[in-house]
């Protein structure tokens, strides 16, 4: 069926107008409500008429009174006037912040010390913020930023893409990991020379940290072949808390638990330092939330801001 509103002018002006007058009961209150002037409504009106092509109004009564045309025609559009109030709600809502959805990802040594405090400072005051943390590897946080699962993540350096923008966000030093307990534990520092590679305790290939550890020429080989082996850092520092081994860990990392039975012992020599990297959708625009909550971090994170 041919759409007769391809040679229309009718907007949601003209529909909010005869609704207006309609509640109102005359021109010149509607005019008042709407914040016009009674002839510039007069006008809307005629337009109106001119482009359903039959008079809504009976002028004969005084004043004027909406004919049955009319009184269809407003059974037939007050959904569309309410659709359109609803979702200038919610698009106002969202833009303010009252409502929606920040998705982020991190690296779990990521979380505690940069992005949890950011966050529960961003969501002071927006209870109808809804947020969902993904913590993983860098890689597969990358390749979720890339194609929309999430907003942004915060993570070790990802493989380059076209996809995706990366940018320094801080680094911390690599030292190593051990139980509270370990004669280690009370050095100001140890070296490389004197940690015995069969109690280190390694991680996933994939991970960033064991990337980071196989790309430094300082680190004996011996020490990335270990006996035993974590899937996540997390995993990693549990095993080290229950005295199972020793591991070389960014220093932010062996602060995921704020644990006092960990310790963190920095390597005389070892000049390796892992840096964090917040990550961007670069094909895509961010969501109000998101562009939001990378402000609050530029605002943290002042090397955010610098080139």
């Amino acid at each position: 069926m041919k759409m007769i509103a391809e040679k229309q002018n009718i907007n949601f002006r003209h529909l909010r107008a005869l609704h207006a007058v309609a509640a109102e009961g005359s021109f010149s209150a509607a005019a008042e409500s709407l914040g016009v002037v009674p002839s510039a409504l007069s006008e809307l009106m005629r337009q109106l008429e001119a482009s359903v092509g039959a008079p809504l109004f009976d002028r004969r009564s005084r004043p004027p009174v909406l004919t049955p045309l009319a009184r269809d025609f407003l059974d037939d559009t007050t959904p569309l006037l309410d659709g359109m109030d609803r979702a200038l709600t919610r698009l106002r809502q969202s833009a303010g912040l009252e409502e929606g959805e920040l998705l982020l990802g991190a690296s779990p040594s990521a979380i505690s010390e940069l992005l949890a405090p950011v966050l529960a400072e961003f969501l002071r005051g927006r209870p109808g913020l809804r947020c969902t943390l993904h913590d993983d590897i860098a890689e597969r946080l990358a390749g979720m930023v890339s194609d929309g699962r999430l907003d942004l993540a915060i993570a070790g350096r990802a493989q380059q893409s076209p996809d995706l923008r990366q940018r320094a966000i801080l680094r911390d030093p690599v030292g190593l990991a051990c139980p509270a307990g370990h004669g280690f534990a009370e050095a100001g520092e140890v070296a490389l020379a004197d940690i015995p590679a069969a109690d280190l305790i390694g991680l996933d290939p994939e991970t960033g940290t064991q990337h980071l550890l196989a790309g430094c020429e300082a680190i004996p080989r011996a020490f990335l072949q270990t006996r035993l082996r974590a899937h996540s850092t997390v995993a990693q520092l549990c095993m080290i808390r229950a005295g199972l081994g020793l591991a070389l860990l960014p220093r932010n990392a062996v602060a995921l638990f704020r644990d006092p039975g960990i310790v963190f012992v920095p390597v005389a020599g070892l000049d390796l330092w892992r840096t964090l990297h917040l990550l961007e959708p670069a094909r895509r625009p961010l969501t109000e939330a998101a562009r939001a909550f990378v402000e609050a971090l530029e605002t943290t994170v002042p090397a955010l801001t610098q080139p």
